[in-house]
């Protein structure tokens, strides 16, 4: 009778949070994200992060609109160590100027509209008491990340403004791993939901041991990769498995030390970004087989995101880093992350 009683109380929490629209939702919102993520992949393989010399919250969302606007907007550009060391003697025109403008203006577009498609929701779900009992902090953690990685993404940009003629690759790593966080915890919050939606049951899915360490394991790849993105690492050898015909490559600076060498030389992170793809390739193999027998499709997911991540990066290398290749190297980069996420949730549940 007590059974009966508790599962009755159940279900009648999961009708009146009503947690499968916020689910959705944020579904959506992670969805953005992932877009987001791929033009910021396409900014960064066309060298246009730093077109945009200025942060502009609200104004910045329109973009030049008349010759003169875009004269100013290029003579900005033209003070930047990047137009001065690298595309002034390359004779960038104003044509040119503005190939590169449009695809940091659409990065920085959809920027604000993850702001506005996840803060007008929300404020609406919470007046409407649909956000259901101990998931508001989340979402306002949530938001919170979302605000700083705008600040973020203008603290990378400043980085390039002077004194070099690229962004620091440390604050492009850590504004690719924060949203690739967000993307991961608007899923996670989500199937959260979803799952309250189906049972009735306010049980959050927990992070085993197990499973924070294969996220681990990721996460060292996800930044040597973003460090091979920010250094142009992925140019300096277009051969696989052998890198110029060696295993270990020449060239590998060793006169500022071990330290320096591991987080700058673009030889040596080329290097570990191929090697350790092997550790996170054997750790996630375990989690994708430890998940089937539980959900199947998230076990299927996480083996097809990871097959095609090891194509395409081979053939990214090999193509000497083809634009097309690189991005959808990335964007399946950013798919395996919310397959490993949907997966760390499936083993979370049973534990939980």
């Amino acid at each position: 009778m007590e059974s009966a009683v508790a599962s009755s109380s159940a279900v009648e929490v999961g009708r009146t949070s009503r947690p499968l629209a916020p689910a959705a939702w944020l579904f959506a919102v992670a969805a953005i994200v992932f877009l987001m993520l791929v033009v910021g992949g396409i900014t960064r393989l066309t060298e246009s992060g730093l077109s945009i010399t200025e942060w502009k919250p609200v104004s910045g969302a329109v973009p030049p609109l008349t010759q003169a606007d875009w004269q100013h907007a290029f003579a900005l550009y033209q003070a930047t160590p990047e137009y001065q060391q690298v595309n002034g003697p390359a004779g960038m025109t104003l044509t040119q100027f503005k190939f590169i403008y449009f695809w940091e203006w659409v990065h920085r577009l959809i920027g604000r509209l993850i702001g506005l498609a996840f803060a007008l929701p929300l404020l609406w779900f919470a007046v409407k008491r649909r956000i259901p009992k101990s998931y508001g902090w989340r979402l306002v953690a949530l938001l919170a990340l979302g605000a700083a990685q705008g600040a973020l993404g203008w603290y990378m940009v400043q980085s390039g403004l002077v004194n070099r003629t690229d962004v620091s690759h440390f604050r492009l790593s850590a504004h690719l791993l924060l949203a690739l966080f967000i993307m991961a915890g608007l899923i996670w919050t989500a199937l959260d939901l979803r799952q309250m939606a189906k049972t009735g049951e306010r049980r959050p899915a927990r992070l085993t041991s197990a499973s924070a360490a294969v996220a681990s394991i990721l996460a060292v790849q996800l930044l040597l990769g973003a460090w091979v993105a920010g250094l142009d690492a992925g140019q300096v050898a277009s051969t696989w498995p052998l890198m110029n015909e060696h295993l270990l490559p020449e060239g590998i600076d060793w006169s500022h030390g071990a330290g320096y060498a591991l987080t700058h030389d673009p030889y040596l992170i080329h290097f570990l970004h191929r090697w350790w793809a092997w550790v996170a390739v054997a750790a996630l193999v375990v989690l994708a087989r430890r998940v089937k027998p539980i959900n199947r499709r998230a076990s299927i997911a996480i083996h097809a995101a990871l097959g095609a991540q090891i194509l395409l990066g081979i053939a990214t290398v090999m193509s000497g880093v083809a634009i097309g290749l690189a991005v959808l190297h990335q964007a399946i980069g950013a798919l395996l992350v919310a397959a490993v996420t949907w997966g760390i949730h499936v083993a979370g549940r049973r534990s939980a």
